[in-house]
């Protein structure tokens, strides 16, 4: 198999149900005043038009998010269902019905252009066992199962293929609780028929990861690890996919844990590669990593730390097409594994002790990041980093990189967002009602700096007047984040917006109304007052297909359980799609998907500059300065020789950033001084600079 060098950045009997309603509404817009950011001459203006509200707190009741026609298709996992919510008019979006199957949780859905939609279903009672997936008409106007067939174990996400020939499905593999168990991750390709209407369970082919046990793999790919209960098959229990994107018959699939992409060709329904997705180098690209920083007065403190490393470990990936080439683009959200008594995440200071038994100290080089106010509160793998011959932790990783990043086809790095996330929040708490690093149900400054941050949870990418952008949302700040991605090596920050309160600190406020007594009624009403908690899943929904003939994003919201669409106000408007039911049965050759599949070239004067001359990598890092005029001069693509250069001095004001393509008269951006922008000097010499990754895992 090959074997090529990762790079460091430097610079996760089939029925309809007859389910009981619950208290789901919709909000108007204007409940909540959101927090919004942009660069000056934004092409368009991210506005709530409406949100769907369940009432329902903490149970998943809305996250993977899915748009056919006037419908918006909306997980509830617990549930084991599906809602089908009418959004004709978005400002009073209403519930048509929930289709799923008893005995499962659902974790994802899909629609094909014509309505044939699928749910993956897990096995509620034990996950280890083979899970399903459902067929349903998505046209239908009462829930109408066509039929289910049987896939791997734990199915945790199911896309279509962009020509409606394949439902493909990541089958996740999870141990039991108790780790008594482990099935084989794996990645089924389901043949569809042309008609709406259900596979058989012989259209049903599973690529498993046979082949690559024992391969030499680069060293960026997590191998297994933790307590293997398949001596024979180590990898394929141990890898666990988690999502899947497809282009031209090929099918990118994010192993999460193990830091990695799998390719998957669909004809054959064969794993044909693995490649792993590198290292962010902390010495260079900064980052707040405690939330004691001091004890009981935290501050921001974005800063560089020589001998740690974030591991991506994407959640959500897409792809896109740039002038022929495919790109994908990942979430970079960070998982541990933890089941029965293997635990593998410990506080940096606690290395060594008894309270992270089984590890070594830190070696004499990483000893004073002990320090609460310096690394000792982040949490960091235990199986990697160790130095046998010392007997000591010489390297540290951390899980996720609190940034997106875009890979070609063959998993070579092309740009990462580095701090640029953290910095946006560290600038917007001083100017808005933002809390810098919160939780998604608390409204503690500064907590989430030594877990993983912000968590980017997801994202979906759309094409608009010939550029294409990256909606990215951030699973624990709330909020999602744009980026015009057309030229993937040059990516820069477009807008953001936060559809939620500050003033209630959800998980607090429910408890004590919950054990004073609080009704139902008062329980969702106080969930539907704060907003959008837990972005987990979006959906892009160009303007040909969007009822109002404007484009628009939605986003499901796990915490809140609400389903949130977004309009693009400014971006160019078409006429209103036809109904669902009109919509013919795509043929196998067809593209029904909504993804893009090709990007416009950047037209004349919309190319990005050149990066300035960045500064050495500061120790401390401030909130950005507004960004410089743009210059017409392209900057060219990072290649794989570049020498390793520092990071962009955050502290500096912003490289160069080019004005993005304008769209019909965009609203004014709101919320402080928002000609700010991520400035391109950081991110294409945080692409640029890579030197080889290495890794030690621990004996």
């Amino acid at each position: 198999m090959r074997k090529s060098p990762r790079y460091l950045l430097a610079a996760g009997a089939a029925c309809a149900l007859a389910l009981s309603p619950v208290a789901a509404s919709a909000a108007q817009p204007g409940d909540i005043e959101p927090i919004y950011d942009a660069i000056a001459d934004a092409p368009f203006d991210l506005s709530v038009a409406g949100t769907f509200e369940t009432g329902i707190f903490d149970a998943g009741a809305s996250e993977i998010v899915q748009a056919h026609g006037n419908r918006l298709f909306s997980v509830n996992a617990d549930a084991g269902s599906v809602f089908a919510i009418e959004m004709t008019d978005p400002t009073a979006m209403a519930e048509l019905y929930q289709v799923g199957a008893e005995g499962g949780i659902a974790n994802s859905v899909a629609i094909r252009d014509d309505g044939l939609g699928v749910v993956a279903l897990e096995n509620a009672d034990d996950k280890t066992a083979p899970g399903r997936l459902l067929f349903f008409d998505a046209n239908a106007d009462e829930p109408t199962v066509l039929g289910e067939v049987t896939v791997g174990a734990l199915p945790d996400m199911v896309t279509m293929s962009p020509d409606g020939a394949f439902a493909v499905v990541a089958n996740e593999g999870e141990p039991a609780d108790d780790f008594s168990s482990d099935p084989e991750g794996s990645v089924g390709v389901v043949a569809l028929p042309e008609t709406i209407e259900a596979p058989s369970q012989d259209d049903v082919r599973i690529a498993d990861f046979h082949a690559f046990e024992g391969v030499e793999l680069d060293d960026s790919v997590r191998d297994a690890f933790g307590p293997i209960l398949n001596d024979e098959f180590p990898r394929s229990t141990n890898w666990e996919p988690e999502y899947v994107t497809v282009q031209d018959g090929i099918a990118y699939v994010a192993m999460q844990e193990a830091n990695a992409i799998a390719t998957v060709d669909l004809a054959s329904a064969a794993v044909t590669d693995v490649f792993g997705l590198g290292f962010i180098d902390r010495g260079t690209v900064p980052l707040d990593a405690s939330d004691r920083d001091p004890e009981d007065a935290p501050t921001i403190n974005i800063a560089t730390y020589p001998g740690l490393y974030g591991v991506p470990m994407p959640d959500g990936v897409h792809s896109y097409q740039s002038n022929g080439e495919t790109y994908i683009v990942t979430a970079n959200e960070g998982d541990a594994r933890e089941w029965g008594d293997y635990v593998e995440p410990a506080r940096v200071k606690d290395l060594g002790t008894d309270d992270a038994p089984g590890t070594g100290p830190l070696c004499e080089n990483l000893a004073s990041y002990e320090d609460d106010a310096a690394l000792g509160r982040l949490e960091v793998t235990t199986e990697m980093g160790f130095d046998d011959e010392q007997g000591c932790y010489s390297e540290l990783y951390a899980y996720g990189a609190r940034s997106f990043s875009i890979y070609s086809a063959d998993g070579e790095l092309v740009f990462d967002s580095g701090s640029q996330f953290e910095e946006l929040g560290a600038r917007l708490s001083e100017s808005t009602p933002l809390v810098f690093n919160s939780g998604h149900d608390d409204n503690e400054f500064d907590s989430r700096s030594d877990a993983k941050g912000i968590e980017p949870e997801n994202l979906t990418i759309g094409e608009i007047d010939g550029r294409t952008y990256a909606f990215i949302g951030f699973e624990r700040l709330g909020g999602v984040v744009v980026y015009d991605v057309t030229d993937p090596a040059a990516s820069t920050y477009v807008e953001y917006v936060n559809n939620r309160s500050f003033d209630v600190s959800l998980g607090d406020a429910y408890e004590e109304l919950e054990a004073s007594g609080g009704s139902e009624e008062e329980l969702a009403a106080l969930v539907n007052s704060v907003g959008d908690l837990g972005p987990e899943g979006l959906d892009f929904i160009p303007a040909d297909a969007s009822p109002t003939g404007i484009p628009m994003i939605v986003v499901g919201n796990e915490v809140t359980g609400t389903t949130t669409l977004y309009t693009l106000d400014g971006a160019p408007v078409a006429a209103p799609s036809p109904e669902p039911t009109e919509t013919a049965a795509p043929a196998p050759s067809e593209e029904p998907s909504p993804e893009p599949t090709e990007t416009a070239a950047p037209a004349p004067g919309e190319e990005p500059a050149p990066a300035e001359e960045p500064s050495p990598a500061p120790t401390e890092t401030a909130a950005p300065a507004p960004a410089e005029e743009p210059s017409e001069e392209p900057t060219p693509a990072p290649t794989e020789t570049a020498a390793p250069a520092p990071a962009e001095d955050p502290s500096a004001a912003p490289s160069e950033q080019p004005a993005a393509a304008p769209g019909e008269d965009p609203l004014a951006p709101t919320g402080g001084d928002v000609t700010w922008a991520i400035g391109l000097g950081g991110a294409v010499l945080i692409a640029a600079g890579i030197v080889i990754a290495r890794t030690r895992s621990r004996a």
